[in-house]
């Protein structure tokens, strides 16, 4: 489909209240794995675009697919409980050799590439996300209890695009894998952002008979969650939307495969995807 030049004025025109509305905000995005492949330079293109007209981008990625890939080459069974990876110490390392030295620069050079400015970091680094074991059985899985905003604002304030793996360091200094969903969630309540996107594999949380729910209040999503509705992936998505809505305006699960999927939800008056709403 061609556009005529009316038409792309009425675009722009459209985009203007959003573009106003959120210039100078934080946003948290959280991207990864299946959610993105099919279409990741228009995501991150997206983000640049962000980035240039005034918005403050923040970038949170886990690996799931690439870690269990690069598990299984090395011989190591990949393993879940509750949706969560156990991590023992050698999946660790692996965890910590495919986000930060993988996952990571290859996000970073794409941004570059598509006329960005972006650092890489893990949690470790500064260190910005302190963790704590969540569950013995899980060996190296964290929860996150304190996040250091520091070193984000920092990028922040010279221009970068700041691209963070889902790594925590514990307490007790051992780095901790974390769950990529809560970990953007945590930085969106620590820097009060205006929004936080969760992007996915799936067009939003579904509703009964099979359709996207556009909208859902912070109510409706919690006894979506106890009575069963949701299930697998999207339950932590839905838990982080909840917990950033302790201080973030919206949350939103949008589907990352959707091309230009950022600039189609903050943008546009439709939207796509479920936004939670206090």
């Amino acid at each position: 489909m061609t556009l005529t030049v009316e038409e792309r004025a009425k675009v722009l025109v459209e985009a203007l209240p959003y573009i106003k509305r959120f210039h100078g905000q934080v946003v948290v995005i959280k991207v990864g794995g299946n959610a993105i492949d099919s279409a990741r330079d228009e995501t991150l293109l997206d983000v640049v675009l962000l980035r240039y007209v005034g918005m403050q981008p923040i970038l949170v990625h886990g690996g799931g697919p690439e870690i269990s890939a690069m598990s299984e080459r090395l011989g190591l069974k990949p393993a879940f409980k509750k949706g969560l990876r156990v991590t023992d110490e050698k999946t660790m390392e692996v965890v910590k050799m495919v986000l930060t030295g993988k996952v990571s620069p290859d996000l970073v050079a794409a941004i570059h590439r598509l006329g960005g400015q972006a650092v890489g970091m893990s949690g470790e680094d500064g260190p910005t996300i302190i963790a704590e074991p969540l569950d013995e059985s899980l060996g190296f899985v964290g929860r996150v209890t304190q996040v250091n905003k520091e070193p984000i604002t920092a990028l922040l304030g010279r221009g970068y695009i700041p691209v963070i793996a889902s790594i925590g360091m514990g307490y007790d200094g051992h780095a901790y894998n974390i769950n990529a969903d809560t970990v953007a969630a945590e930085i969106a309540v620590a820097l009060n952002a205006a929004k936080v996107i969760l992007l996915t594999d799936v067009a939003g949380v579904l509703g009964v008979d099979g359709q996207v729910v556009a909208v859902l209040s912070r109510e409706d999503a919690r006894q979506r969650i106890e009575a069963g509705e949701v299930t697998g992936g999207m339950i932590p998505k839905l838990e982080a939307c909840l917990r950033a809505l302790d201080v973030v305006p919206q949350a939103h699960i949008v589907d990352g495969r959707t091309p230009h999927a950022l600039l189609l939800e903050l943008f546009t008056e439709a939207g796509i995807g479920t936004m939670v709403t206090p």
